[in-house]
């Protein structure tokens, strides 16, 4: 991919991610995510168009306010940081082909939800339900553009799968896997599945695994104890991305290729 291509994935990354620490303040708090324009979360005064540059305005600034100089959550330029790079290692991976636009709202969305978790233990419906559907049509389009259906009903099949499985163990363990794990278990199949059986399987598996280890240390580091609620959304996120940006490689050490 011509380097341009990788600086401006990146570009757009940022910028996205700028968006992206609306929703994360707003969605949680049934504030609308458009029309109005960004404002302290300390005082709610407007931020000012020079003082909305990803990452650099918060450097500049030096993580205040400028108008009441309280502090600006660190969870702003690191939402903006993580977007830029995992716009470009999706464009990385999928180079210019019809398939990015739907992984990069993907990976968007997967970064919002995982913020809000963290933070709210919620996977917003607000969030979910949209994302499904833009996929579901982004596929679509990406399917009829390179005249793979096979592909697209792959990734419904999975997306299917996928919630069924977690469907199954919300059921057995309601208080171990909450139920906007489940509905966003069917996004995560839809683009596994696009990608082959296999990255369905990893991706999933992967995500329980960072659930337990992570889950782990915090128990052992006593930050979270065995009765406090640990958001497995992220930890779901971050399994698929892993399947999706490495996955081939993965199953081919896996297999022995």
């Amino acid at each position: 991919m011509p380097w341009w291509m990788v600086v401006a994935a990146g570009l757009v990354g940022l910028l996205v991610g700028g968006f992206l620490t609306s929703v994360v303040w707003r969605v949680p708090r049934h504030e609308s995510v458009v029309g109005d324009g960004s404002r302290c979360p300390s005082c709610g005064r407007p931020v000012r168009g020079t003082d909305a540059i990803p990452v650099v305005s918060w450097l500049r600034l030096r993580g205040r306010c400028r108008d009441c100089g309280e502090p600006i959550p660190l969870r702003y330029p690191l939402v903006e940081v993580a977007s830029g790079a995992l716009f470009v290692a999706l464009a990385l991976r999928f180079g210019d082909s019809w398939e990015l636009p739907a992984f990069w709202v993907f990976g968007a969305g997967l970064l919002a939800l995982s913020a809000i978790d963290l933070e709210h233990f919620i996977l917003p419906n607000r969030i979910v339900y949209p994302l499904a559907a833009v996929s579901v049509a982004l596929l679509a389009l990406a399917a009829v553009a390179d005249g793979d259906g096979a592909a697209l009903l792959r990734a419904v099949l999975a997306g299917l799968v996928g919630f069924g499985v977690l469907l199954v163990i919300h059921l057995i363990s309601p208080r171990g896997m909450g139920f906007g794990d489940v509905k966003l278990s069917f996004v995560l199949g839809l683009f596994l599945g696009w990608l082959g059986w296999g990255e369905l399987v990893l991706g999933l598996f992967l995500g329980f695994v960072y659930g337990a280890v992570i889950g782990m240390l915090l128990i052992a580091t006593r930050v979270r104890s065995r009765k406090d609620h640990i958001p497995f959304g992220p930890f779901l996120a971050a399994g698929a991305l892993t399947a999706v940006l490495w996955g081939t490689a993965i199953l081919d050490w896996y297999a022995g290729r």
